[in-house]
């Protein structure tokens, strides 16, 4: 298993602009143009994937198994903004415009071209969707609760306190000056690993097609091998408290665009286990 980041030996990599380390671990950062995105280090190894039985807001799709990653990642620190989305692709299909809001109203499809474009203007970035594995793995970071800072314990099916200081949703997302939408990325707490809106904000996409977790293996998974629905993480501005939680599954067609699914960067080579 390989536990050692790229900075061990004391080099960045070869699209880094900025880089270092702090109380959340290493990070590397890439730029397009004058937009900024930090990379953080998700180290390899184990960890309970799914939800308990006794799992408050569980769903039958979230079976707890155990899950090994054997190579390490860089995942964004915040969901992909539309200031860099604008600087790759010269546009900005978000509902809820400002530079500093996550991009929604993406489709898989729409990042993959995404991809395509970062990864021509950025040498050596490999930048790609996190498998549904690594963003639960991220999104943990180490914890084995519903969220990374406990469980939650819901007041009606809307709300949940615990959630308001970590992720922007259906309970808090609305002031009484403002509709309920899209928030600056980076407001709230991050998580162990230093990621932020983790939870809540938007929905994020992930690589796999979506598929019972009894028709992947434990070793790096990657999702069924055909699907007709791509996998989203972590709720959004408009869900429910019970939807915003590290196990939580959901699906839509690789063409689907709403104003409450988004994506975050992740970089590096997939390590695909065979079934």
């Amino acid at each position: 298993m390989t536990a050692r980041h790229p900075l061990a030996g004391g080099l960045p990599e070869p699209w880094a602009v900025e880089w270092g380390g702090d109380f959340y671990g290493p990070s590397m950062s890439f730029s397009v143009g004058d937009v900024v995105q930090r990379m953080r280090w998700v180290p390899a190894g184990k960890f309970w994937m799914g939800s308990p039985e006794g799992e408050a807001g569980r769903f039958d799709n979230e079976k707890l198994h155990l899950v090994v990653l054997r190579q390490g990642f860089w995942l964004a620190d915040t969901p992909c903004t539309q200031a860099l989305w604008q600087a790759v692709m010269g546009n900005n299909p978000s509902k809820y415009k400002t530079p500093d809001r996550p991009v929604e109203s993406v489709s898989w499809d729409d990042c993959q071209a995404f991809f395509r474009e970062l990864n021509r203007r950025v040498r050596g970035l490999l930048a790609r969707l996190p498998t549904e594995a690594e963003w639960e793995h991220a999104c943990r970071g180490g914890t084995t609760t519903a969220t990374w800072v406990g469980d939650l314990h819901f007041r009606g099916e809307k709300e949940a306190p615990l959630l308001n200081d970590i992720a922007w949703y259906r309970g808090n997302s609305k002031d009484p000056h403002t509709k309920a939408d899209t928030r600056p990325v980076g407001r709230k707490l991050p998580n162990p690993l230093g990621l932020f809106d983790m939870l809540g904000n938007v929905y994020e996409w992930c690589e796999d097609w979506y598929g019972p977790y009894d028709d992947v293996p434990g070793i790096d998974p990657y999702g069924p091998r055909k699907g007709s629905l791509r996998v989203l993480r972590g709720g959004s501005w408009f869900s429910y408290a019970r939807l915003v939680r590290a196990a939580r599954r959901l699906a839509y067609a690789p063409g689907f665009r709403l104003a409450s699914l988004g994506f975050r960067v992740a970089r590096g080579p997939v390590h695909r286990a065979d079934p």
